[in-house]
């Protein structure tokens, strides 16, 4: 064969096989980006809300960015199993903030989950998925919004597309405690420190938001129903630079309030940091429908809830035995697991 055919030969073999190292890169790796190939969409009722095979396992570095995420503020004592046994498709970030060996941590346990949260967001915020969770470690919990306080009932039912158009849901519909108005900065900046019960930020929160948010204006009220348990969506997050976060962060680990008090401040703030309005209390039967499909609920509803549905219980701890058992010791006939 003459020298100028035998190499022009070699030379269209070599750009062949680039151009098949090209096809076989973009197929493999653009299915999340550009909607494509093998990407799956949150569906809002799907069981655990959303499956990804390509999400990693707790604590490991994503190999492609996930669509979803869940960040839980734990202690040693927690048993924070349900989440892997029950949300398997959902990278875990489960932080244990009184342990020096856990996997993932904070500065300082100062602030309730609040520490944690801001912690997940500042070191994650080039990488986040696509919507994020916050919640706590338990399962069952007085707060959760349904009869049987069980968070997993409404995370299984996640509208995550919902989640997309709002930016910022909280996990509560119920109105009780937060809404319409838990706190009244400017009036509650003059009670006596005797006015004060369980600890609510009131007194405290007008000081702690000019700190937070400094040339902003204090709101005359800040209502969102409570507890620290929502979903944020990348872009939401995204809207306020890194720093702001970090700001945050420096507050919890400098101010001089309580604990208890600094974490409840930000309890009440982040609707705010997150671009909704001070006062943010939806309609409580729309929430149900869109939030978690529930949209025929059986007892009457109103914009502050549905009876019959959550109850505010007499004590904070759920009785030994719940859900199967319950307040009086009797048999509750939940069929549930465990």
């Amino acid at each position: 064969m003459p020298r100028l055919a035998l190499a022009s030969a070699k030379y269209i073999a070599v750009a062949f096989f680039i151009v098949l190292l090209l096809w076989f890169h973009t197929g493999q790796f653009s299915s999340l980006e550009d909607g494509s190939g093998s990407d799956k969409s949150p569906s809002p009722l799907a069981p655990g809300g959303f499956e990804n095979g390509d999400l990693t396992t707790a604590g490991a570095t994503p190999k492609t960015r996930p669509e979803v995420e869940i960040v839980v503020a734990s202690t040693k004592k927690d048993d924070t199993s349900w989440f892997a046994r029950f949300l398997p498709g959902w990278e875990r970030n489960i932080y244990v903030v009184d342990d020096r060996n856990a996997l993932l941590q904070v500065p300082k346990n100062l602030g309730r989950e609040a520490m944690v949260f801001l912690t997940y967001v500042i070191d994650r915020y080039e990488t986040l998925p696509k919507y994020t969770i916050f919640h706590h470690a338990s399962r069952m919990a007085w707060h959760n919004d349904n009869p049987d306080y069980d968070s997993l009932f409404l995370l299984q039912r996640f509208n995550f597309t919902y989640l997309g158009e709002q930016g910022y849901v909280n996990l509560r519909c119920v109105w009780t405690l937060g809404c319409p108005a838990e706190i009244h900065p400017l009036e509650d900046a003059g009670l006596l420190e005797f006015e004060e019960v369980s600890r609510t930020a009131r007194k405290d929160y007008a000081g702690a938001f000019r700190e937070l948010f400094p040339g902003q204006e204090v709101p005359s009220e800040v209502g969102v129903p409570c507890c620290s348990q929502f979903g944020v969506s990348r872009l939401s997050i995204m809207k306020r630079p890194r720093e702001d976060y970090i700001r945050y962060r420096d507050w919890l680990l400098n101010t001089k309030l309580d604990d208890g008090v600094s974490g409840r401040v930000l309890e009440y703030s982040w609707h705010i940091i997150f671009g909704k309005n001070a006062t943010h209390c939806p309609d409580a039967e729309e929430c149900y429908c869109r939030v978690y499909g529930l949209c025929d609920m059986k007892g009457p509803c109103d914009e502050t809830g549905c009876q019959g549905w959550y109850t505010l219980p007499q004590f904070a701890n759920l009785p030994v035995g719940w859900p199967r058992m319950g307040w009086d010791g009797e048999d509750r006939g939940w069929k549930g697991e465990i």
